[in-house]
């Protein structure tokens, strides 16, 4: 074979593998680009069943109820805020608990909610802390 013939072999399978190799690439750009893109359509939120799961407990306990009234204002995060307004309530009356003595129970509680829109700007709650004493078991 002269160097003429070499050539022309070359330029025929040249040029049909270079246009395999861009429906290869094209292929695969789509691919990347629908996997990437289908991501945002996983994201479902699951419906929940409160399930009853009450606690019974022999035994009888007394509540002392503080006379010092309490107020605790929370501006929640935005995780918080995802959670939902009752969720918001509850970490509210929460870290009231906490801060004022570490009571189990707010007795007599109320709330104000701020709202701007659908968003919850802040929470207070007030009411009177309380703690169980003299916990004793029935026989």
């Amino acid at each position: 074979m002269t160097w003429k013939s070499y050539q022309s072999v070359k330029f025929k399978f040249s040029k049909p593998y270079t246009c395999n190799m861009k429906k290869i690439l094209l292929c695969g750009v789509i691919a990347l680009a629908v996997g990437i893109t289908s991501c945002n359509s996983l994201r479902h939120t699951a419906t929940t069943v409160d399930v009853n799961t009450e606690l019974f407990s022999r035994s009888t306990a007394d509540l002392k109820v503080s006379s010092n009234k309490i107020s605790y204002t929370l501006k929640p995060t935005k995780a918080m805020r995802k959670a939902g307004e009752k969720a918001v309530i509850e970490t509210a009356v929460a870290e009231a608990l906490k801060a004022n003595g570490n009571a189990d129970v707010l007795v007599g509680m109320q709330y104000e909610i701020k709202k701007r829109g659908k968003k919850v700007k802040y929470v207070t709650v007030t009411g009177y802390p309380a703690s169980y004493v003299n916990i004793t078991p029935i026989r």
